[in-house]
């Protein structure tokens, strides 16, 4: 079939006989109806607060000290890109990276410290300096988010939860309290963050954040929590130990606002319990 150009683009030239027929009317109402209706423009979204839509996107935050960065494949596959420039460092947890630009210098630093060695906590960390590109991830299926940290929020962190931070995030361990580590779920030590960056957790499963005004109150199982930056105490899920073990809760966590809680759709023991359950036994 042979076209003809017009006003509205290139059209199909139809032959009827000698003499060419050209349907021009429906290629001009296109082309009016596309003027109408353009096509819609991709939104700009600034640093994920946690609660992402699922997205294999690719879409550019800035951080600190010239850093950029992209969270992609959410909610249950992400992973973290991060553009640094030259002569800038982050840190991340070890083994994190999945990969990175040449021109990247990756070097291994090592933090002893006697609270590190009974807590269980990491005693490595990698740094990366610029200029570059690398790509984190965590080691389970989830989420991963940025939390802005200004130095005085108070952010409590869980000790399997962090990825990866810019270099003047410091991240130290606090004792919860014996009571609180025995029945939380969480151990005895957990992450406090200081200082002023972005820092990076990750969840098993999707991560939900959850804002709560002065004094309102709000429960959280306690293997479902990632971060958070709010007063909290443990009591028992049902109102007695009968209750809690007829509906398979146990302890949770109640928080007091003011601040935020990250949770964590999936429970890590949970699942772990699962695969063990699952797997084939040997016979006697």
């Amino acid at each position: 079939m042979a076209y003809n150009q017009g006003n509205g683009g290139y059209y199909p030239q139809q032959q009827y006989g000698n003499a060419p027929y050209q349907d021009q009317g429906q290629y001009s109402n296109q082309q009016q109806y596309s003027q109408q209706y353009p096509p819609q423009q991709t939104q700009q979204h600034h640093a994920p607060q946690g609660g992402p839509a699922p997205s294999s996107g690719s879409s550019w935050h800035q951080s600190v000290d010239g850093i950029s960065y992209s969270i992609t494949d959410r909610d249950t596959n992400s992973m973290l890109t991060v553009r640094i420039p030259q002569g800038v460092t982050i840190k991340s947890k070890p083994g994190a990276m999945i990969q990175m630009s040449p021109s990247i210098t990756l070097k291994g630093e090592i933090k002893f410290g006697f609270k590190k060695m009974f807590t269980g906590s990491q005693m490595a960390e990698s740094m990366y300096t610029g200029p570059g590109e690398v790509s984190l991830a965590p080691t389970l299926f989830g989420d991963i988010t940025a939390i802005p940290i200004n130095g005085d929020e108070g952010w409590n962190l869980g000790k399997d939860a962090y990825i990866a931070s810019t270099a003047d995030v410091i991240k130290e361990n606090k004792t919860q309290g014996f009571g609180k580590a025995l029945f939380s779920g969480e151990d005895l030590f957990v992450y406090r963050i200081s200082g002023r960056g972005t820092l990076w957790v990750y969840s098993f499963g999707a991560i939900v954040a959850r804002d709560l005004q002065p004094n309102e109150q709000h429960i959280v199982d306690n293997g479902h929590l990632v971060a958070w930056n709010c007063r909290y105490a443990i009591e028992k899920a049902g109102a007695s130990k009968m209750t809690s073990i007829k509906t398979g809760e146990g302890l949770v966590c109640r928080f007091t606002g003011p601040g935020r809680v990250y949770i964590q759709t999936r429970n890590q023991d949970e699942f772990a319990e699962w695969v063990a359950a699952q797997a084939p036994r040997s016979s006697a």
